[in-house]
């Protein structure tokens, strides 16, 4: 153990104080604060009595083994090999975080809820599961723990209002049930350098009639997709597509539809963080029961925008994607735009921006700023102003019942450490994904702005607020998201038209509602499905579903990208009402 005095040194102008914290703490947490964990958005000084708070917390739990499982991405990796150690160092707690593939770590989740056998202590685990997790009996309310069983383990320092995504881990009850460990948006991504060629734009507006830039609406991103495809066709020796996308049959197609393309494309209800009563899911509520998924029941599954969400899906991977993006599955085709042939990509999650902005890559300058930039998604014909734009990814810690008390408080003094101000920063810098308001404002941000192509723009803007994860509409989370991918498959395939491929979906949602409602396994909130009705009666009303447009191609609308970035930054400085 290190001593750690407040030092008064003497001088002929008079008391020079150094405050630092007054009691022991180990030599480790101290070399970790000065050598890991910088920058932050604490003083050396704060840094170093949180840690002196985790290393007192922790007193009850040295010598345990605990074992904690998220996927497999950058963010996680620095938890799972740097900040599992320092935890170790200062605590005494022995972390095992186990990095895993998303769908095996909803695979071992659903076994636990099942068996109730403890598998591991905690997971981070994405908040679109709330609705199942509000549902089931399953995990432990946050609100609940931080102020019962768990509030002596709970660090006074750790600011929930500081989290930018708490929105998406409360329930209707207003609980906080998980606590955001890292987050990334969907959004859309585009060959900044291409777009600013005035020989190129030119062509487009000699050709479209309005200006090569950030497409407003999917009118104009499919004729960039066609620009870029079919008229542009090479640059620079290299055949270049408008478009990038995945088609393989494989679980990772269902992401691609439940990450909100519906809602992109004007499916459900205005409402953040989730349209009510009908969701980016297609999926109404009434009160907080889910009543059905088909049109006949008020759902919005198979209504009119939904399949033009799918039937824009399959056109363009066809007309505007290279030919081999069809057999992609999700992971094959997340590197393709880093080789430098594609033009733009409607459906981009910022966890890439890391491995985009490596040196020596085709879409990386020499002096180490991007070619490329990230920008709102475009939306669709049915799309209105107040709805969700996007999806944000917000992988979370959670807590089960099935957990003991004494290693789930171990748990949640780790899962609290790899979110503490001390650390959060350098961690945010490492994985990008950034969790606090006060990371991504500092400075250190503001330096490294020009190098990340518009994320940090991105997340200090007010436009952040209409990307969101899957809500709590969604009752149960795993059994749902595996429909998805099995059915527009079948549209990717040809083998049934978008249309079809919707209606088979949305009865199997409401087939799987049906049997949670009959098995009553979810008492709160629960599915209590409606009677059907002609689809008439709903495509009537206001709201979702919607009947269907006479023209899903309005005309093409865009905005220069730098012109949207200072309309982020004056919207930024307005103070909120």
């Amino acid at each position: 153990m290190r001593p750690i005095y407040v030092l008064y040194v003497v001088c002929i102008f008079g008391f020079i104080t150094l405050p630092v914290a007054a009691q022991e703490l180990p030599d480790a947490a101290v070399s970790w604060v000065e050598n890991e964990f910088q920058p932050s958005t604490l003083t050396r000084t704060e840094q170093l009595e949180e840690m002196h708070w985790f290393a007192d917390a922790a007193k009850p739990y040295r010598g345990m083994k605990i074992n904690v499982v998220s996927e497999t991405i950058t963010t996680h990796e620095y938890e799972s090999k740097v900040l599992a150690k320092a935890f170790f160092e200062i605590t005494g707690i022995e972390v095992m975080h186990d990095l895993i593939g998303e769908g095996d770590v909803i695979e071992k989740l659903q076994t636990q809820m099942l068996s109730g056998r403890n598998i591991y202590d905690a997971y981070i685990n994405d908040s679109d599961l709330i609705g199942t997790h509000v549902r089931y009996d399953h995990v432990v309310p946050l609100s609940d723990f931080m102020a019962g069983d768990g509030k002596s383990v709970t660090n006074p320092q750790l600011d929930i209002d500081d989290f930018i995504g708490r929105a998406f881990t409360t329930g209707p009850d207003g609980k906080l049930y998980q606590l955001p460990d890292q987050q990334f948006a969907n959004l859309y991504w585009f060959r900044y350098d291409w777009f600013q060629r005035d020989d190129l734009k030119t062509r487009f507006r000699d050709i479209y009639g309005y200006d090569l830039g950030v497409p407003v609406n999917w009118s104009a991103y499919e004729d960039i997709a066609d620009f870029f495809t079919n008229r542009v066709r090479e640059i620079d020796g290299k055949r270049v597509y408008g478009h990038m996308d995945y088609g393989k049959k494989d679980p990772s197609l269902g992401w691609r539809f439940t990450d909100a393309w519906l809602s992109m494309a004007g499916t459900g209800d205005k409402g953040l963080p989730n349209g009510k009563p009908v969701d980016e899911w297609g999926i109404r509520v009434e009160g907080c029961r889910p009543v059905g998924s088909s049109v006949s029941r008020g759902g919005a599954v198979n209504a009119p925008a939904a399949v033009f969400a799918l039937t824009k899906y399959v056109d363009w991977l066809r007309d505007y994607a290279p030919p081999e993006a069809a057999g992609m599955t999700f992971s094959e085709s997340g590197p393709v735009p880093a080789q430098g042939n594609i033009a733009q990509q409607i459906f981009w999650y910022t966890a890439f921006t890391a491995d985009m902005t490596r040196p020596g890559i085709a879409v990386m300058n020499d002096d180490g700023t991007p070619k490329w930039r990230m920008a709102p998604s475009p939306h669709g014909p049915y799309w209105e102003a107040g709805m969700k734009l996007g999806y944000q990814d917000a992988g979370s810690w959670t807590l089960f019942k099935s957990t003991p008390l004494e290693r789930r408080k171990a748990a949640w003094l780790y899962a609290q450490f790899t979110v503490s101000k001390t650390v959060s920063l350098k961690k945010t810098h490492v994985g990008l994904t950034p969790i606090r308001e006060s990371d991504i404002r500092h400075e250190s941000f503001t330096q490294r702005a020009p190098e990340l192509g518009g994320l940090v723009e991105f997340y200090r803007s007010p436009a952040r607020e209409q990307w969101t994860p899957t809500g709590t509409n969604v009752p149960d989370y795993p059994k749902l998201a595996q429909l998805w991918w099995q059915n527009v498959a079948d549209a990717a395939s040809g083998e049934k038209t978008p249309q079809q491929a919707m209606d088979a979906l949305a009865k199997a949602q409401d087939r799987v509602m049906m049997r949670l409602e009959r098995a009553g396994v979810q008492k709160t909130c629960g599915p209590k499905l409606g009677d059907e009705r002609d689809p008439s009666y709903w495509l009537g009303r206001p709201g979702a579903p919607k009947p269907r447009l006479n023209d899903e191609k309005p005309p093409g609308e865009t905005i220069d990208y730098d012109v949207l970035i200072r309309s982020w930054a004056v919207a930024d400085a307005v103070p909120s009402s």
